[in-house]
């Protein structure tokens, strides 16, 4: 059973311009272009979340950032830190359709099929100057992926722009049903136009069906964007997914190495959310270490190219100590947890701070997959499916196997129970039924 109808999702994601009120005040959302920052930029962005907001800083699972705990009152100034950074958009509209993750290592890795930035620079501008886009949904997103060690593959979009091994040429695909399906490929300089007009497509019969996501077009829906994009795009010769050559097991945090001689850190803190003096630190200590860019991730992590394996384990080292993960094995990297009480007034749970507590479980029980803790139905910060799903309501948790948050749990618990008995999570079979 889904449960989605039951409470107000909303349909739209926040933005700097167009801030979401939650309950510990606004949170607004800074999407920068490529997903990076300058160490300076994100010095500045800690100092006013310090200074205008709560302290609190979010990672968010589309590669951007989050201010939390803004009041109507410092919300101007907030503006103008944003703006002199070069950070603010034109308007609302074009920066609620500005949703695109690119690759976290993309330039960096000498594994990566193709540098997709100029691709990823040029559909960003695209959607900002064309104003028939901004019709598009708020939650509707485009992924440019170059491969290689930190793919997307894994990562949903409507759109995927993904490097063909044998190109130059980009592959192009929507997803559909639970699927992707690669509609054709064309040449990398005409991948941003061919991503917009299956946006304009999608806008046409999206106000027919009233949908919001790609996946959810009617088989007609899905059969009128083929249609508008088969003169588009030349026919596919081989499987997109050869490109990519990451492997599944690789650890995303920690030191990486790319091979070549070049290496990189992989940097999260705990369900991702960041302390203002925590990013602070963190941003000084790779000024110092020479990096330039630091990029943010749908894995709510920051990475970034550092200059030697010696300078890569300072970072770390400097990381580790004030809080933040650096070890690839730390249980928590396997929790998703939403903010909960009281900074969301749909729940009244300590969903982050039993998130800690159910990582301290975990190594007990040989728990080896994803954990999503949410304190509502609506799955804020996991939407797809986890192994293990613990949804809030009324105070307890419902157990769910292999399911989402909206999944019908079949018993619920309080969280003392659980951690007095953690084997009731797992007599649970898919689906959240009793095994």
């Amino acid at each position: 059973m889904n449960r989605s109808a039951a409470f107000e999702v909303k349909g739209w994601c926040p933005g700097a311009l167009r801030p979401m009120q939650s309950g510990d005040g606004l949170i607004v959302r800074v999407r920068p272009q490529s997903a990076t920052f300058s160490p300076d930029e994100l010095g500045v962005l800690a100092d006013a979340a310090r200074q205008l907001g709560n302290g609190h800083i979010d990672l968010t699972r589309r590669a951007n950032l989050q201010i939390r705990g803004v009041s109507d009152a410092s919300l101007p100034e907030l503006h103008d830190v944003i703006a002199r950074l070069g950070l603010l958009d034109g308007n609302a509209d074009s920066e609620a359709v500005r949703n695109i993750m690119i690759n976290p290592l993309a330039g960096i890795d000498p594994t990566e099929v193709l540098d997709i930035r100029p691709i990823g620079r040029a559909l960003a501008q695209l959607l900002v100057s064309d104003e028939s886009a901004w019709a598009l949904p708020s939650k509707f997103g485009f992924i440019v992926d170059g491969g290689g060690v930190l793919s997307l593959a894994q990562q949903r979009a409507d759109v995927r722009l993904a490097a063909m091994a044998h190109g130059p040429a980009i592959a192009i695909g929507i997803e559909t049903h639970g699927r992707m399906e690669w509609l054709g490929s064309t040449s990398p300089g005409a991948a941003a136009a061919a991503a917009i007009e299956i946006g304009l497509a999608f806008i046409k019969v999206a106000s027919r069906e009233k949908r919001q996501r790609m996946r959810d077009l009617s088989d007609d829906g899905l059969a009128s964007i083929r249609s508008a994009m088969r003169s588009r795009l030349d026919k596919l010769h081989e499987n997109p997914r050869k490109a990519d050559k990451a492997d599944a097991s690789l650890n995303r945090i920690g030191l990486i190495e790319l091979g070549a001689g070049r290496f990189a850190v992989g940097i999260a803190a705990p369900f991702g959310r960041f302390e203002t003096d925590q990013l602070r630190k963190l941003a000084d200590i790779m000024a110092a270490h020479g990096v330039e860019e630091i990029r943010l991730s749908p894995w709510r992590a920051l990475y970034a190219g550092i200059s030697s394996q010696t300078s890569g384990q300072s970072i770390l080292d400097a990381a580790g100590r004030n809080g933040l993960i650096t070890d690839p094995r730390d249980p928590l990297l396997q929790i998703e947890a939403c903010p909960g009480a009281p900074g969301c007034q749909s729940t009244a749970l300590d969903t982050r701070g039993d998130g800690r507590r159910l990582a301290a479980l975990l190594p007990r029980c040989s728990v080896a997959g994803t954990v999503h803790v949410s304190g509502c139905a609506k799955g804020c910060a996991k939407s797809g499916r986890a192994d293990l799903v613990l949804v809030g309501s009324d105070g307890r948790y419902g157990i769910v196997r292999n399911g989402t948050a909206q999944d019908q749990p079949a018993r619920r618990f309080s969280f003392a129970e659980l951690a007095a008995e953690p084997g009731k999570i797992f007599d649970i079979d898919e689906g959240g039924r009793h095994e």
